[in-house]
């Protein structure tokens, strides 16, 4: 430990009518280092931060920092007093309909002390020092709304430094970037913790884990379940605790593919990429991995009938498949679980009930009323199956937890028999053991069907598919069976040294 903790929570508590989410939550930030906390989905994380950020009040217990009493009512206050929170949800962080150098300098330019007037010179200029000790080349002049998902969170996160914290919270925040750009972040980090900054980093990626954690802290049902310092960092204990159980590392058996259900025949998704071929055969589970940005969602997409390919043809049980809008799509019985679940999946002012069954309204209506009692029964045998953590299929999607919001987008897509179900990061933000549920479950029902993930973690990868392929610069580079993986080679493939037309 380096020096008197600069943030410190003792006996936190917090609770939403009968349900106790914080047991008394004893938590300590230390300068210059790094705390990862790990829960599993509904372990009450997301609570802890919205009271440390101000969105919420405690239920009970106190918080100090730099020894003095903190106790903020708004995410304004947190931050004027040093506390600022970079939330997974990454339009909490930017306003998508300004440029980047107004989200850059929102805050200074909204606060206490605002100019009357704006500047633009200067409003530029104060951006790009932030940009620059970010070490963030974009566009100042861009809006955030035509940004990638990457670019929007390095955004929020250098809006975050702006403020030159003294406690940085980061939710999930290498989720939607590149390796290069998790890179940067790493780097960020490294600088922040040399200046004494004390970091609470989310995350359940062991990657990011092993790569920045000085201590780890496990939180299970709104309690801590332990503490982990002692180096090397015992990060299988520290999952165990988290789950209350042995994780179990066991390797899956590859199943070979059946009868092919989907085929691409010399398919080009963007215009310098190379052809390739793609094959999904019934009852497999085909991940398709790579770095972000090399094409994977818009292979999912094409597939969708939400992009047009530029060249090529492809097949559904053998039969021309080309879908110029998702409806046709679903209409063949292909499925799509989109990337974002925020602007693409949940709707979150409808129960999860009508979530689950809101693209197959029609099936569940008699002219033109929908039968409750069908749609209920449906949510409540998902709920079951996937372990959807809630009161009941009532409950508002925004009341769920990220992680089970990810569940309740699976979901939605397997109360339905399809031919092809595609996946893009159907694990994202989601904790291991919903990330082994919604595996457990792919597995279980795909043998009616020919199923491909897209997936940025090797882990991920390895767990749920029976074949691996690899994709960079838009085409696919390697393919593999999920047995005696030759890891180096699938590695040089994903970082984009590996052989063309290996699959």
């Amino acid at each position: 430990m380096q020096g008197t903790p600069v943030f410190v929570v003792k006996g936190l508590m917090k609770s939403f009518g009968p349900n106790r989410v914080l047991k008394g939550v004893d938590l300590v930030l230390h300068p210059g280092e790094v705390t990862v906390l790990m829960g599993a989905n509904g372990a009450g994380k997301s609570t802890l931060v919205k009271i440390v950020s101000g969105i919420h009040a405690s239920g009970g217990g106190t918080m100090e920092l730099a020894g003095t009493p903190f106790a903020p009512a708004t995410p304004a206050e947190a931050m004027r007093a040093g506390v600022v929170t970079v939330h997974q949800a990454i339009n909490d962080g930017v306003v998508p309909a300004l440029d980047v150098a107004s989200n850059l300098t929102l805050d200074r330019l909204s606060g206490k002390g605002a100019p009357l007037l704006l500047n633009p010179r200067r409003i530029r200029r104060e951006a790009q020092a932030v940009a620059d000790r970010m070490g963030l080349s974009i566009d100042l002049s861009k809006e955030v709304a035509d940004l990638t998902l990457a670019d929007r969170q390095l955004v929020a996160i250098a809006r975050a430094m702006a403020h030159q914290p003294k406690v940085l919270i980061l939710d999930e925040p290498t989720s939607s970037l590149s390796s290069s750009e998790a890179d940067r972040l790493f780097a960020l980090i490294d600088r922040l913790r040399a200046d004494g900054v004390a970091i609470l980093y989310i995350s359940h990626r062991m990657s990011d884990i092993r790569r920045i954690a000085d201590r780890i802290v496990s939180l299970r049902d709104g309690a801590i379940a332990g503490r982990f310092e002692d180096k090397p960092l015992d990060y299988s204990g520290a999952v165990d605790a988290m789950l209350g159980r042995k994780a179990g590392h066991g390797t899956i058996e590859a199943r070979p593919a059946g009868t092919p259900v989907f085929r691409a025949e010399d398919l080009r998704i963007a215009s310098a990429s190379e052809p390739f071929r793609l094959e999904l055969g019934e009852a497999e589970i085909v991940a398709i991995t790579g770095l972000v940005g090399v094409g994977k969602t818009v292979l999912a997409e094409t597939l969708f009938g939400l992009r047009q390919p530029l060249a090529g043809s492809m097949e559904l049980d053998g039969k021309p498949y080309a879908p110029a809008r998702p409806p046709e799509a679903i209409a063949r019985g292909v499925f799509l679980v989109a990337k974002d679940r925020a602007d693409s999946g949940i709707v979150p002012d409808f129960n999860l009930a009508r979530n689950v069954s809101l693209p197959f309204l029609t099936r569940l209506s008699s002219l033109s009323i929908v039968r409750r009692g069908e749609e209920r029964r449906r949510a409540q045998d998902q709920i079951s199956q996937l372990g959807i953590v809630c009161r009941s299929e009532k409950d508002e999607m925004s009341a769920l937890s990220g992680g089970n919001q990810q569940k309740a987008m699976v979901a939605r897509w397997l109360a339905e028999p399809s031919r092809l179900l595609v996946l893009d990061e159907p694990f994202q933000g989601v904790d291991i053991a919903a990330r082994h549920d919604i595996a457990s479950k792919l597995r279980a029902t795909a043998h009616n069907r020919a199923t491909v993930l897209f997936v940025t973690e090797l882990d991920e990868a390895l767990e749920t598919a029976d074949r691996i392929l690899v994709m960079s610069e838009h085409t696919i580079v390697g393919e593999h069976m999920n047995r005696g993986v030759d890891m180096d080679r699938l590695l040089a493939e994903v970082a984009g040294r590996g052989l063309r037309g290996a699959a």
